[in-house]
């Protein structure tokens, strides 16, 4: 693996560097995804028990304790609670705004890396190939050997390229099924 690495030449670093970019967003987002999944419809069936029994500040206290998009949408609505049903639902819908946001954040740069890698990995075939022809142009005589370095290099490359987008591809689709069921948790907790 190592080997194929080198030889695929130049492109390979630019192409390693996207696919750890790429990996430690995709990590991130799961990490701070999973956190979320703390709270939940259940939570907040909670936090409204809480409020009936205990008043504002026992049900505020419960949301602080925990971690994730409910909780935050809960404290909110309860932090407006004294001012009536009118200002609880504009935090609510406040708050629903931000947490989305907050879901979908570095979403884009996981795409970027997923699109870019691929681009740098048949920059580097272009380039593999420009070397197989400089080295058919300079030999006298045409060999399978003379072209094979250029092109291994270009079709190291490509693989390379088009690993790191599927590996990447598959880290963005289960971010996005996680954030989708946190959405459908967040609609029916509020």
């Amino acid at each position: 693996m190592v080997q194929l690495f080198i030889d695929g030449g130049g492109f390979m670093w630019p192409i390693l560097f996207i696919f750890i970019i790429g990996f430690v967003f995709v990590g991130e987002r799961l990490y701070h995804l999973v956190k979320g999944l703390a709270s939940n419809e259940q939570f907040a069936m909670d936090v409204s028990e809480t409020l009936e029994k205990s008043g504002t500040n026992a049900a505020k206290a419960k949301c602080e304790e925990s971690i994730g998009p409910v909780a935050n949408l809960c404290y909110s609505a309860l932090e407006k609670a004294d001012a009536g049903v009118e200002a609880a639902e504009k935090a609510l819908d406040q708050s629903g705004s931000i947490e989305m946001a907050s879901l979908e954040k570095n979403m884009t740069w996981i795409s970027l890396c997923i699109a870019t890698a691929p681009m740098l990995g048949f920059l580097g075939t272009i380039a593999g190939m420009i070397v197989a022809f400089g080295q058919i142009a300079a030999a006298d005589n045409i060999s399978p050997s003379i072209v094979a370095e250029g092109i291994g290099q270009a079709l190291n490359t490509t693989a390379f390229g088009l690993v790191v987008a599927v590996i990447l591809q598959f880290g963005q689709n289960i971010v996005m099924f996680i954030i989708d069921n946190i959405v459908v948790t967040i609609q029916k907790s509020t």
